[in-house]
Parts: C-alpha cells; sequence; structure tokens
C-alpha cells in the first residue's frame, strides 16, 4: 500500500504529465484572462491526501495567512501547501538556482552556473546531526512541509501559476533538503573571493598598501601566510568561483504566448536597487510609553517582485508563531511567538577559508598534508541542457572542500573549506527552534544552534529582558585571521568553532542596535571579520535617536525604519541661509534648501536640489571665516548648475520635482510587462537608515503583541491577479504599516478570506 507520501508524489507527476500546453488551439485572448485562471483557491474547501486531521487558513485582509491545525505535522503541510499556493513559481526558480538545474530549461549558457552549483552544493551526512540541528523533529518537519507543496502541485493540476502556462515549465516534486540548500546566500563564497582578490593587490600594490587600500575594520596588520606564492593567484583562480547567476531568471516563453506578449516579453530590465543594509533594535521597557520592551527588525535584501519574504502565522498544539520566513523554508525566521520576539541583521562573519593544495608530480588526484600524499575525492554529475547533449563533469574534493580551480603549470589545486560543508548550517531554519522559548535567556542559548547565516540576532521578551549575540558558525583559527589564501599541507587549519561570540544581555543603556556595522566589542580578539570601513553610518543614526529621548512608541519606531536624515546635509544647510540669490530662480532654490530638515523625504524638493549642488560647493563656501555675501556669490552658482541638471533630467516643470523620482523602487514581473507593478517612490536610499532594500520590516510591543505591526511588499502572492499581489506597494511607499494579528479574536476581525484543508479518508 503506498505512503501518503508516495501517494501525492504519484499525484504531482501525473499531474505534470497532464499539464502539456496545447499550442494555437489554446491561443489567450489576453494576460489578465490567464492569469485569473490560475489563481490558487482562497476560500472553500480542499481536499487534500496526506493530511491527518483538517486545518483552517485564514487569510487576513493583508493576504497574511493564519494557520490553525492539530498536530506539528499537518501544521507544516498546510505551510508548505499555501506559500506553494502563493510562491509556487518562486519556490521553483529559487531550487532550480541553488540546486544547479537552471541549463535543463535554459539552455548552455546556464551550464557553468549549475557546475558551479553542485560543486559547492552541501553532501550530507543526511542524519539526525543534519535534522535534529535545526529542531528536534526536525526530519518530521521538513518531509511535512515537501508535502505540502507537493499536495498543492498535484491539486492545482492545470491551474499552476500562470508562469509555468507561459514557458511550459513544469514544477518538479518537492523534497526535504530543499529547505536546507546551502548556496543560497553568496557569503560562503564571498569570503573566498575577498581573499583572492586580496592576494592580488597584494602582488599589485605591496603588503602594507594593500592594507591600507582595504580599510580593515577592525584594523589589524596584514600577514601574508608562509608557504604560499601570492603571485600564483591570478585572475584565472579567481574565475573559479565566477559564474554563479545573480540576475533575474527568464525562462523563454512558449511561442503562442511570445505572439500575444510581443515587445512586453523582453522589456523588463529587471529590478533597480542601490541600497541593500539592515538594522535591528530592541529597546526595553525604561525606555518605551508603555513600559513594555519593543522589537524593531528592517532587514534589506533586494525589493523584488514577489518579495523574498512571506508573512505566516503557524498555530498548533504547542506552536503559535508569526513573521516572516522565505517561501521555501518552514517556519518562522523572524518574528515573535508571544512571549520573545527577535530579529536579524548580517554580521558578516568569516566563514569560509581557500586553501592552496600541492600537487603530487606523480599524480594529479592527490594532495600533500602533513607530508603525505592523500587522494582527492572525486564525484561524477551529467547536467542536462536544453536544446544540447548532456554535459559529464567531474568535481574533485580535499579534505579542505570543494577544488574550484587546478593549475596544473604550478602543480596546484585551490580548494574552499567553509562552514557551510557542516552539518545543521542551512540558513535561517534553526529558528524553528524559536516557538518553544519563554525568554531572552532562553533564546541566548539557543543560539549554538543558530549557524548561518551570520546574523546580529536580538531579542526583546514579555518579561522586560533584551539581548544581542553575533551569531554564526565562526572557525577558530589559532595563527592567521582568514584573509589571504594559506596552504593546504597542514600549518593553518581550523580549530573547531568558537565559543566566544559577542553578546549582550540588558546593557545599562536599555537599548541594543545593529545595521551591519563592526560589532566587535573593545578588545575582542582575533576577530570575526574584516569589513571595509566599520560601515556604521547607520548605526550612528540609530543611536542617535535611541539616546535622545525616552518614551518611545511603535510610531516613532516606524518613524525611524524610514529615517532620511543626512548629517552631511544637516551640517551644509546652514550655507544657505542669511543671504539672498539675484536670479528668482535660483533664490527659490536657495529658500528651500534653507527651510530644509535634512531628511531625503519622496515628496521633498530640496534634497533633490542639495544633491545636485553640494558636489559643486566650494571648500571656501564651508570655511567659517567666509561671510555671508562671499559665501552667497560662491553658491549661486552651485544651484544653478544644479537647477540646469534637474531641468535635463526632470523636466522642466520644478512642481514635480521630488527626492521620490530619483529614489524609486522597480517592480517588475520576470516574464511579461503585463503584469508587471508600477514603480513605487521612497524615503531615503543608500547610507540612510530607510536604506531601499527592506521588503519586510517589522514592529513588536511584546507586552501586547496584537498592537505589532509589520509590512511587506509588494504583496504576499506572486501570482498575477490575487488581490494580494500588488496591494501593499502603495502604503509601503508612505511609510505605512498593517497590524499583525495575533490573538484568534484579532485574526477573525481582520478575516477575508478561509479555506479548510480537509484530509482525504
Amino acid at each position: 500500500m503506498p505512503t501518503p507520501r508516495t501517494a501525492v508524489l504519484t499525484a504531482v507527476m501525473l499531474a505534470a504529465l497532464a499539464f502539456i500546453p496545447a499550442g494555437a488551439a489554446r491561443q489567450p485572448s489576453s494576460f489578465d484572462a490567464l492569469a485569473k485562471a490560475s489563481l490558487a483557491q482562497i476560500d472553500g474547501r480542499a481536499r487534500l491526501r496526506g493530511l491527518r486531521d483538517s486545518v483552517e487558513v485564514i487569510r487576513d485582509r493583508w493576504g497574511v495567512p493564519h494557520i490553525y491545525a492539530k498536530n506539528t505535522e499537518d501544521l507544516f503541510f498546510a505551510q508548505g501547501f499555501v506559500q506553494a499556493q502563493d510562491r509556487l513559481w518562486q519556490m521553483e526558480m529559487y531550487r532550480r538556482t541553488y540546486e544547479g538545474t537552471l541549463a535543463e530549461i535554459l539552455g548552455p549558457a546556464y551550464v557553468s552556473h549549475d557546475q558551479l552549483v553542485r560543486l559547492l552544493k552541501y553532501r550530507g551526512p543526511w542524519d539526525d546531526r543534519e535534522w535534529t540541528s535545526y529542531h528536534p523533529e526536525g526530519k518530521k518537519i521538513f518531509d511535512a512541509f515537501a508535502n505540502g507543496v507537493n499536495a498543492f502541485i498535484a491539486q492545482a493540476g492545470e491551474r499552476l501559476p500562470v508562469e509555468f502556462k507561459l514557458t511550459g515549465i513544469k514544477p518538479q516534486p518537492w523534497t526535504a533538503d530543499i529547505a536546507l540548500l546551502r548556496t543560497q546566500t553568496a557569503m560562503p563564497t564571498g569570503n573566498a573571493v575577498a581573499e583572492l582578490r586580496l592576494a592580488a593587490d597584494v602582488v599589485r600594490l605591496g603588503v602594507d598598501s594593500a592594507n591600507k587600500a582595504a580599510r580593515p575594520s577592525p584594523y589589524r596588520d596584514l600577514v601574508v601566510p608562509s608557504g604560499v606564492d601570492l603571485s600564483q593567484v591570478t585572475a584565472a583562480v579567481r574565475a573559479g568561483l565566477d559564474g554563479m547567476v545573480t540576475g533575474v531568471i527568464r525562462p523563454e516563453l512558449l511561442p503562442e504566448y511570445r505572439s500575444l506578449a510581443g515587445a512586453d516579453a523582453s522589456a523588463n530590465t529587471g529590478v533597480q536597487e542601490n541600497s541593500p543594509g539592515s538594522n535591528n533594535w530592541v529597546v526595553s521597557g525604561k525606555l518605551t510609553a508603555s513600559g513594555n520592551v519593543i522589537v524593531a527588525n528592517d532587514p534589506h535584501r533586494n525589493v523584488a517582485n514577489p518579495s523574498i519574504r512571506y508573512i505566516v502565522h503557524l498555530n498548533a498544539p504547542g506552536w503559535n508563531v508569526i513573521g516572516a520566513t522565505e517561501p521555501v523554508l518552514p517556519g518562522v525566521a523572524i518574528g515573535h511567538n508571544g512571549r520573545i520576539g527577535w530579529g536579524l541583521t548580517i554580521v558578516g562573519t568569516d566563514q569560509s577559508d581557500v586553501y592552496v593544495e600541492e600537487v603530487n608530480p606523480a599524480n594529479p588526484n592527490e594532495v600533500k598534508f602533513r607530508g603525505q600524499w592523500e587522494p582527492l575525492r572525486i564525484v561524477r554529475d551529467t547536467i542536462r541542457v536544453k536544446g544540447a547533449p548532456p554535459v559529464a563533469v567531474a568535481y574533485k574534493f580535499s579534505r579542505h572542500g570543494p577544488v574550484f580551480h587546478e593549475d596544473a603549470a604550478n602543480r596546484k589545486a585551490y580548494a574552499m573549506r567553509s562552514t557551510m560543508y557542516e552539518p545543521g548550517n542551512a540558513g535561517y531554519v534553526s529558528a524553528l527552534r524559536y516557538h518553544a522559548l519563554d525568554n531572552c535567556r532562553q533564546f541566548l542559548d539557543a543560539q549554538v544552534y543558530y549557524k548561518a547565516p551570520t546574523e546580529n540576532m536580538i531579542c526583546g521578551d514579555r518579561d522586560g529582558n533584551i539581548a544581542w549575540q553575533a551569531s554564526a558558525a565562526s572557525p577558530k583559527r589559532p595563527n592567521w585571521h582568514g584573509r589571504l589564501p594559506v596552504p593546504g599541507t597542514g600549518e593553518f587549519e581550523w580549530d573547531g568553532l568558537r565559543n566566544d561570540l559577542p553578546r549582550e544581555f540588558n546593557p545599562e543603556r536599555g537599548w541594543i542596535a545593529t545595521a551591519n556595522h563592526d560589532i566587535h566589542p573593545q578588545g575582542y580578539d582575533p576577530p570575526l571579520f574584516f569589513k571595509n570601513g566599520p560601515e556604521d553610518q547607520r548605526f550612528r543614526r540609530i543611536a542617535d535617536v535611541l539616546v535622545a529621548k525616552r518614551g518611545f512608541t511603535i510610531a516613532d519606531f516606524e518613524a525611524l525604519q524610514h529615517d532620511a536624515y543626512s548629517a552631511p546635509a544637516a551640517r551644509d544647510i546652514p550655507l544657505f541661509r542669511g543671504w539672498q540669490a539675484s536670479d528668482p530662480e535660483v533664490e527659490r532654490a536657495r529658500a528651500q534648501i534653507a527651510a530644509w530638515d535634512a531628511q531625503f523625504k519622496r515628496e521633498s524638493m530640496a534634497p533633490l536640489i542639495y544633491r545636485a549642488a553640494a558636489p559643486a560647493i566650494p571648500a571656501e563656501a564651508r570655511a567659517p571665516g567666509t561671510s555671508a555675501v562671499r559665501r552667497g556669490e560662491l553658491l549661486q552658482g552651485a544651484i544653478a548648475r544644479a537647477l540646469d541638471t534637474l531641468r535635463a533630467e526632470f523636466g522642466a516643470d520644478a512642481s514635480q520635482w521630488r527626492w521620490g523620482r530619483r529614489n524609486t523602487s522597480q517592480l517588475p514581473h520576470t516574464l511579461v510587462k503585463a503584469y508587471d507593478i508600477p514603480p513605487v517612490e521612497r524615503h531615503g536610499g543608500a547610507g540612510f537608515v530607510a536604506a531601499v532594500g527592506a521588503t519586510y520590516r517589522e514592529i513588536m510591543d511584546m507586552g501586547n503583541v496584537d498592537a505589532s505591526v509589520a509590512t511587506n511588499v509588494p504583496g504576499q502572492s506572486g501570482q498575477p491577479g490575487s488581490p494580494f499581489y500588488s496591494n501593499l506597494v502603495e502604503s509601503y511607499g508612505r511609510a505605512e504599516y498593517f497590524p499583525l494579528a495575533y490573538s484568534r479574536a484579532a485574526v477573525e476581525r481582520a478575516a477575508a478570506h478561509r479555506l479548510a484543508l480537509v484530509p482525504v479518508r
């Protein structure tokens, strides 16, 4: 008798076989009609194989699903089902990107991507060391989630998301390990590439000049490891870690849809983004108006359509947690469980090293370690390629990790050692453990399981505690800093993982904040990482606000998450006061800047004028002894040139000049322009607390969790035509939030759609 899982997979494959486009006979009338015919069911009843009991899914007015199940397996089965309803196309492209199966649907140009991804992927062991690292019932949870995704594929039949219809691509059956892919973040390879680039700079500039150019924060002298010839670290070596796709994935439309799309099929240029950066802070009750701890987080990555994050509420015996995950992941990665709230920003811990292996001249598949030749492990693979023969590949692995470049002339092989090859190092999913935590002390204890990606994990609880740790699997390097490649012959080896990670618990100042800055405490050594400068502009602004007052409210923190204050502009604004320009247009522009508050708000003209004029402000105008009259003479020319620039860019009608026209987020659909979401003008930009990259924001009152708020752009659903496809865009641009309903009463008040998931007996 087949198991529920086997039955689900069989149904998925049958549904996939049935989903074969019928060409011109099924010519659509419009893309709108195609989208509406592909929408997932969000009301009524859905009968599903694999469920033990019925599950209730309430979608609120903002598209957040609140899932009520009677047991853990059904809870995560339903989560997989619901997230696939809203995001299956996004999930399929994610899976193909990070499993290395893009060439199968996109052709020969993607073979190099697939080859690199497969070389770098985690290869086990697939046992309890992996599964239970994330949760004691990890295998059950990941299996249930995958079964839920497959149940949606089977249930949807030909009503799969419209992108599958447009391209003819069939979603592949989901498996438990997809949530544990390691290559979804570029950080492990980024650390290795940074070593190779610094090696090239050392050869080109010398050690001291290369270190000065790198601006390491925290500062340390740069020491070249003995036994490695950096002159051999050429561009060809660096190319071994290059080739992974980072842009938008665009499969080709089927012919009947290409003709309908016309030029629109290729009109999208992708998301425009210039200011990634994350912020989080937690404030104790002694600084808030309510006396409750408030936790705020806006983790940033590229603004995208659909959002990279998905808000979900999971409720079952032992579970009641709400917040954001990523569509392919079970659980909640950022949010609260009613007792603790948490958030994250990237730390930047160096988790990877390049090892230069010495190759046996008599055998290219052996390398030296501590005086002995040892064999490389060789794994053979085949990459399927659309429109071309399969490509046979062979991957080599030393004891340190995958070999990404072989230099036969110098008898060297370059391998990358990374924490991502250790069990329990998949990104974000160890947050599955947080549903059971009662306070921030337990949260700090649970950080032993949080290994990737490297995150500033903050916590606030209903008892009034606040906490932080720079969490990640952090290699212990006893005799080097990890900034340059090292020989693989045994002199530079990790000594396990560090257990001295920086943390705080209830600091006297009453608040904790991070913003991707250099978080090392005074005297902490050796460092966890070296940034290119302290990168502390956003942190300093947050700190200035948090020390300036008491009685903070959620509204205050909404304003701080959208803060676009420019300290350089604030220093320059007085230069524009105390004089008048003779030219009326220049005078109007001067007056705009003189009356400005140094906030780069989307509706404001002053920041647009200032940003155009600032590069032309002469040093004499900023000199303390310069008279107002002389300063005016100097600044009029800078303003006049700025006005010429703005007329050329935005037209002669100055009433239409505003910062938002310069700072706009694009939200194109990946395949056809008909599904594009109009651009949204934004506050802030690069370097501001209101950096553009935030798509999910949360602010949580731990004494009144129903007062918590959130936002997610452009909407919860990735399905064009859904009421939740773009419903959050304008409120997002206006810096508005919606309630993060948590109690059953609050959920009922916000309910908009109800779907009962019913088991097939």
